[in-house]
């Protein structure tokens, strides 16, 4: 446990901001197990629009440095590749 003023600041600043971050990725990892469900189920219209929100969220979270921004990108290149399978089996 810190005793110097300041390092008790950061030990609370370092707890908020990682609450901060579990929650950008929590909702992240929320959207895309959604998006995967929606694909599954074989709804178009419902996997366009979670197909939207979860590369929001996963723009989001690069955005903020929480996962690479390569990392963001494979990730929408996989979400894009599986929807356009979906749409192709019309």
């Amino acid at each position: 446990m810190p005793n110097i003023k300041s390092a008790k600041k950061r030990v609370k600043v370092i707890a908020a901001k990682t609450l901060q971050n579990k929650m950008v990725k929590t909702s992240m990892k929320t959207a895309i197990k959604k998006y995967e469900t929606a694909l599954t189920s074989g709804d178009k219209a419902a996997a366009n629009e979670a197909y939207r929100y979860a590369v929001k969220k996963v723009d989001n979270a690069a955005a903020k440095g929480i996962i690479h921004k390569n990392n963001a990108a494979r990730k929408k290149s996989s979400f894009t590749h599986k929807l356009n399978d979906l749409n192709a089996k019309a």
